[in-house]
């Protein structure tokens, strides 16, 4: 136990408990927490989702939350010390909030481009992925919260995710899908694991025992919890024998009365429920729960408090990749610029955040069009064009709608009234608004007024099991008849998919009256009960080849042309994975002709995972900025102005086609999807395959230049001297790789090089820097599975230190003994 004198209180109030209690303690309350215990002191544990956030114990946008970059991003920051405060900042938002629990960070790895939750994820390559993630786990733990480590394991893409079985070889499995939990349980010692939906080698994850207790507990020594992912866990018995502490959400689980029961009958010893019962003490013990313990982060060593916003900021400009830079037309200079066009949807209404569970709801986001406006001098015209639109769905309405939500029992006795900030609604059977009878709900009315920005056809409809009355200016849209269809228990309740409901024609300006009336709301998304459903709207279709013709327009004679591109949360979100990585709608269409218009287009995109760029070499600049969280448009005209220097490298390979991925199959075959390609993913694959991506891992530009200068190789440290040659201040993420110097016939298949450490320097003009990078004996294994052992394969050695996997500047050769 990491913390030894937590033993003696967690056994004394072990002792307290009869079985009903355990079994109790074992399951969900409710969507968010762990029952409280007073009669041994215990207070209720409330967890709640991020990665990118905290957004409490329940989906109220009226409780607005700091939202920082996507998890690509911070891994693209290559800055360990960057992520610990990131995690710092969210334990700070989590006690703001009284959350104990974070349900970060997701460690899968980009295994294909087609991952639907790859933007939540961190790296193709396990050595990045488990230094950013044990860093940000570091940093919420330093806070006195819980950390979260998910999806265990090979939890990779969406695509059936609840019963697809992933067929993973040993060598593999360790050394790729398992190694950052390994590394992450190590370094950080996490107080919390999460049991992933999906079978690996023929055993769903919340009962796979040969990995949760054999592997994880009796391997690796973690003391932590194991707690389901939401909805996961399936069989009592199997779970709890399987090495699962807690499944949830409640109130109805697997635990609970049915766990009891398995106990008075014979199938669960007593021993195995109170195993999992101290794990839950123990954590309650750790973040300050449990009487008579002192919490593992008492107040008086909290850190100092940060400044939400500044984080934000800098963990989106140090994130955001340079990939070209044609003629150094970045960093623009403000003192040249007199007119500048701003083209793209995205630019003036920011994506700053993947589809999903990963959703929060900011108090202010400022996008492109805000932050440039905000920093560009006095004199600089600032033109906006929408350009393309790149999405012709229907989305959850916001601005010029005020609604409110009316709860009513089967007479139409009014249950509630409430205030609604958008569209969508949200509730767990236990917490409907102004405490209403969850029994006695009848109908739900979304009502209001919606004042249009734009004259023309307006398209409306739903989303959420029905059926539906939806009636729009006096015109009934939809007649209340029909159910609409449930689909995933998941989008069901997070609303990725809407359903027409027809259109109306409305006038700028005139205000008119809508309601949407679930008449049957009370739903059952697996075990949960509760009501999720949402109107959709989408403004009038305006033609796209006008869009672009405008955005040329704006374009032509000006200075510079920055055009951003995105993808939507219908193309990027948990719950499905995608089927192309082109940008929706005419965005393709739209990039090109504006840049043949100004030979000074400089590409903004905005997207969470690699997307295909085919107008790259005809536009004179591009950076990638991920999901950049509410200060992006900030932190994106720092970089454009040059205030800050883009300080990202690729943390995935960016292919130029899909087609060219040598993995990217994310559908099961007869619920099976197998791993063929073995340990070869990501840069290991592509160097297998022979084939060149758009960008390679490891890539990025800065606005200075480096010379790697010397190369020296002491015992486990690489230490390298490098020279910012360049007339700017600058950042350079040094990056060693390994590679197999010689070969035999008898040697193991292994990747043409791999990253063995990195480190992020800075230097003024013309200053010289070193970096000392420790290589774990790791870099010189594998998985050996006729031993079920790590071997060190001996003999020599390239350590190689350079820009980017494919760009090497020194060389030098080390010996391996073997062992």
């Amino acid at each position: 136990m990491e913390h030894p004198e937590y033993a003696d209180v967690v056994e004394t109030a072990l002792a307290k408990l009869d079985l009903d209690a355990k079994a109790r303690l074992l399951a969900g309350q409710d969507l968010w927490s762990l029952p409280a215990l007073p009669e041994i002191g215990l207070g209720s544990l409330v967890m709640s989702d991020g990665p990118v956030g905290v957004r409490g114990a329940s989906w109220d946008p009226g409780d607005p939350s700091l939202v920082l970059p996507s998890p690509t991003a911070l891994a693209a920051t290559w800055d360990p010390d960057l992520a610990r405060r990131a995690g710092q900042v969210l334990a700070q938002e989590a006690r703001r909030k009284g959350v104990h629990v974070l349900l970060a960070p997701t460690i899968n790895l980009h295994r294909s481009p087609r991952g639907g939750r790859h933007f939540e994820s961190y790296s193709e390559d396990p050595l990045l992925t488990a230094r950013i993630g044990a860093a940000y786990v570091a940093g919420v733990q330093d806070g006195g919260v819980g950390a979260t480590v998910k999806h265990f394991v090979a939890n990779d893409a969406e695509t059936d995710r609840f019963t697809v079985d992933n067929r993973v070889g040993a060598r593999a499995l360790r050394e790729l899908y398992l190694a950052p939990f390994e590394q992450i349980i190590a370094d950080a010692r996490p107080w919390l694991l999460m049991s992933a939906y999906n079978s690996v080698n023929g055993s769903t994850m919340t009962e796979n025992r040969d990995l949760q207790i054999g592997v994880l507990r009796q391997e690796w020594g973690y003391d932590g919890v194991v707690v389901s992912d939401w909805l996961a866990a399936r069989d009592t018995v199997r779970a709890i024998t399987g090495g699962l502490d807690v499944a949830m959400p409640g109130p109805t689980t697997v635990f609970g009365p049915r766990l009891a029961a398995a106990v008075r009958d014979g199938r669960v010893a007593e021993s195995v429920v109170d195993d999992a019962v101290r794990h839950v003490l123990l954590l309650a013990a750790r973040v300050g729960l449990l009487a008579g313990a002192e919490p593992a982060v008492p107040t008086s060593r909290l850190p100092a408090p940060l400044d939400t916003e500044t984080i934000a900021r800098e963990i989106a400009t140090g994130s955001m990749v340079l990939v070209r830079n044609t003629d150094q037309i970045l960093p623009l200079d403000p003192a040249a610029l007199s007119r500048v066009a701003l083209i793209g949807r995205a630019a003036r209404d920011a994506r700053i955040l993947g589809g999903g569970s990963a959703t929060v709801y900011p108090a202010r986001v400022t996008s492109p069009l805000d932050g440039l406006r905000a920093a560009l001098p006095d004199g600089v015209a600032l033109t906006y064009a929408m350009g393309a639109d790149p999405d012709n769905e229907l989305d959850v309405p916001r601005d010029g709608f005020t609604l409110r939500t009316v709860l009513r029992d089967a007479d139409g006795d009014i249950l509630a009234d409430a205030p609604l900030p958008f569209g969508r609604v949200r509730w767990m059977s236990t917490d409907l608004p102004g405490g209403a009878d969850f029994d006695a709900l009848d109908s739900v009315e979304i009502t209001g007024t919606y004042t249009p920005h734009e004259s023309g056809t307006h398209h409306f409809g739903v989303s959420g099991p029905g059926p539906f009355r939806l009636v729009v200016a006096g015109a009934v849209l939809l007649p209340g008849t029909e159910p609409q269809p449930g689909g995933d228990v998941l989008n069901a309740v997070l609303g990725n998919r809407y359903t027409a409901g027809g259109a109306a024609e409305l006038e700028a300006g005139r205000p008119v009256e809508i309601s949407l009336t679930n008449l049957r709301p009370k739903g059952d998304f697996g075990l949960i009960r509760g009501v999720a459903f949402a109107l959709g709207h989408r403004a009038p279709d305006r033609d796209d080849d006008a869009l672009i013709a405008e955005a040329v327009a704006a374009a032509t004679g000006a200075d510079t042309a920055v055009v951003v591109v995105a993808t939507t949360e219908r193309v990027e979100s948990e719950g499905f994975d995608r089927a192309s990585l082109r940008l929706p709608g005419r965005q393709d269409d739209l990039v090109a002709a504006v840049a043949a218009a100004n030979p000074r287009t400089v590409v903004v995109v905005n997207a969470g995972a690699p997307v295909e760029m085919p107008w790259r070499a005809d536009v004179a600049a591009v950076l990638l900025t991920w999901f950049p969280g509410q200060e992006g448009g900030a932190a994106l005209a720092d970089v454009l102005l040059g205030a800050a220097e883009p300080g990202g490298r690729l943390p995935t390979t960016w292919p130029s086609h899909l087609a060219d991925a040598p993995v990217s199959e994310v559908t099961p075959t007869d619920g099976v999807l197998a791993y063929d390609e073995g340990p070869f993913i990501g840069y290991r694959a592509w160097q297998r395959a022979g084939t060149e991506p758009a960008f390679p891992f490891g890539y990025g530009l800065g606005y200075t230049t480096w010379e790697y200068e010397d190369i020296e190789v002491a015992g486990d440290t690489v230490h390298v001297r490098i020279r910012n040659t360049g007339i700017r201040s600058g950042r350079e993420v040094v990056q060693v790789y390994v590679a197999p110097a010689d070969s035999s016939a008898d040697a193991p298949d292994r990747p043409e090089r791999q990253l063995a450490g990195f480190a992020t320097v800075t230097a003024g003009p013309g200053a010289s820097v070193e970096a000392s990078i420790t290589i774990a004996e790791r870099a010189f294994q594998i998985w050996d599975e006729g031993a079920n052992a790590w071997a060190t394969i001996p003999g020599g050695y390239r350590v190689e230190v350079g820009h980017s996997v494919t760009d090497l500047a020194m060389t030098t050769r080390v010996e391996v003994a073997g062992h």
